[in-house]
């Protein structure tokens, strides 16, 4: 049995990979090839803390995944530890084959992935700006990928901790060289931007249709509980394509749940990024299409990059 810690993993991954492999597993989702089960959250009070439990299993592959995420408010109070764990277990003989003690590290990457799969389908091929709603690990992921599928010269970024939003700003500015800009409302970050990148666990809406030009592409990666929301409805109501990761997944927790609760939008409108890789639904058609992308983060996507790593890992230590 193989166990991987955070600094093993990170050395046998990549964001090009993992792009790859999401992809792949989002067209097995759409065309049968995968099993995934439906995400548990559990709730703790004391202190306040939520775990979240996916599963799935690509049938291409002779293992399966388990994946345990978690998040705990500190001591304090003022902020939020997290934490994951993958078990990679036989789908032949049902032994744990590798345990991934990747301390949420390869969530944050295979989310990052598929906002870039997501952007590589959808939003212009000239997209340029870039708005990234929220200052976390995971704006540092989204823009990270997004950067390899458009040619994003300049980054807004709004969140609602004005230190961490400067840090981020600075580092857009010192790693990747790029023109940033520290917003002081999300309105201001959003509107003229060719993509808008959402990456908070807010529980109220902070992007509304009003302030999206035409030609924008939305990603919303936020909302992974029912309670969870980035988007006003009229977001998804205005759009010309909202796609999501898997649909009845997004029906219970996504951006598109609210959406259909007040019948903002019709349930046979929405595509899955599997249909739009094989091409079986359109994506966008013309240069001034609004398109929406809500991901709740599939189980499929822990399976395929938990099963690269291991392949990885194999390759590089064939003695394991």
């Amino acid at each position: 049995m193989l166990i991987l810690n955070e600094t093993e993993i990170r050395s046998l991954v990549d964001a090009a990979a993992a792009r790859t492999v999401v992809a792949d597993a989002f067209r097995a989702l759409h065309r049968g090839e995968a099993t995934l089960p439906p995400p548990v959250s559990v709730g703790f009070r004391s202190p306040n803390g939520l775990a979240h439990i996916k599963a799935g299993h690509l049938h291409r592959d002779t293992v399966w995944t388990v994946k345990v995420a978690t998040d705990f408010e500190t001591s304090d109070g003022g902020s939020m530890t997290h934490d994951g764990v993958m078990l990679v277990i036989s789908a032949v003989d049902g032994a744990l084959a590798c345990v991934l003690l990747d301390n949420g590290y390869l969530t944050n990457l295979r989310t990052g992935a598929a906002g870039a799969v997501a952007a590589d389908l959808l939003a212009r091929d000239d997209a340029a700006t870039a708005a990234i709603v929220g200052a976390g690990n995971q704006a540092r992921f989204q823009l990270e990928a997004l950067l390899q599928v458009r040619p994003i010269a300049s980054v807004r970024v709004a969140a609602r901790n004005r230190a961490r939003a400067q840090e981020f700003v600075s580092e857009v500015e010192e790693r990747w060289r790029l023109r940033a800009q520290l917003c002081e409302t999300v309105e201001e970050a959003v509107r003229g931007a060719d993509v808008v990148v959402t990456t908070t666990a807010s529980e109220a809406p902070l992007l509304q249709a009003a302030w999206l030009e035409n030609g924008v592409h939305v990603t919303a990666v936020g909302s992974d509980e029912p309670t969870k929301q980035e988007l006003a409805t009229d977001v998804l109501a205005r759009a010309d394509v909202v796609a999501v990761d898997d649909q009845s997944q997004a029906a219970r927790l996504g951006e598109l749940h609210h959406a259909l609760d007040d019948g903002s939008v019709d349930p046979a409108d929405v595509v899955t990024i599997g249909e739009l890789l094989d091409e079986a639904r359109p994506g966008r058609r013309e240069p001034d299409d609004v398109t929406v992308a809500d991901l709740t983060g599939v189980g499929v996507q822990d399976a395929a990059i938990a099963a690269l790593v291991m392949r990885a890992a194999t390759r590089s230590a064939p003695a394991l």
